[in-house]
C-alpha cells in the first residue's frame, strides 16, 4: 500500500510505502505493527536511507530516475547512488521514476534489488503482461 499505514492496517496489507512527507517510520510502525513490511522513499539521500535502516525499515527506494507521466519529477538521481548503497548497506533498495524496457539494464547493473514500475508496464505497447516478462527477464538475468 502506497503511503497509507491506516489502509494497509485496515485491510491486512502485508505492508506499506512511505515517503519523507508522509507519516514518520515511527507513526507508521506503530500503526501497521511490527510484522509488516515498511519501505521508505530517500530520494537522493545516502544519510536519510541509513537513518531509515536504522530504525527498521525493512527497505529503501531511491529515485527519480527518469522522467515519469505518473508523478512530476521533482528530484532525479543517478545510479551511483545504488552503488554507493550497496557498498555501505545490505539492506534491499528499490529504484523508481520512469523506469522502462528501454532504460532498466543500468539501474539493475548497479545493484537496484528491486523496480518500481507504473507506466513502464501499463504504456508498454505491446501489453502489461509482455512488459512484465520483460522486466523479470531482465532482473533474472543478473
Amino acid at each position: 500500500m502506497n503511503d497509507r499505514p491506516d489502509i494497509a492496517n485496515l485491510t491486512d496489507c502485508a505492508g506499506v510505502h512511505i515517503g519523507p512527507d508522509d507519516l514518520s517510520y515511527e507513526e507508521t510502525r506503530s500503526i501497521v505493527g511490527a510484522n509488516a513490511i515498511v519501505g521508505v522513499s530517500c530520494k537522493d539521500s545516502l544519510n536519510y536511507a541509513v537513518n531509515m535502516a536504522k530504525k527498521g525499515a525493512n527497505y529503501v527506494a531511491f529515485g527519480t530516475f527518469y522522467e515519469s507521466p505518473t508523478k512530476k519529477v521533482k528530484i532525479k538521481v543517478s545510479t551511483e547512488i545504488i552503488e554507493a548503497w550497496k557498498t555501505k548497506e545490505n539492506l534491499p533498495c528499490v529504484a523508481i521514476g520512469g523506469i522502462t524496457i528501454n532504460n532498466c539494464d543500468s539501474i539493475i547493473d548497479a545493484g537496484a534489488d528491486f523496480l518500481a514500475i507504473s507506466s513502464g508496464i501499463w504504456q508498454f505497447p505491446e501489453g502489461p503482461i509482455l512488459a512484465i516478462q520483460y522486466f523479470s527477464e531482465k532482473l533474472l538475468a543478473k
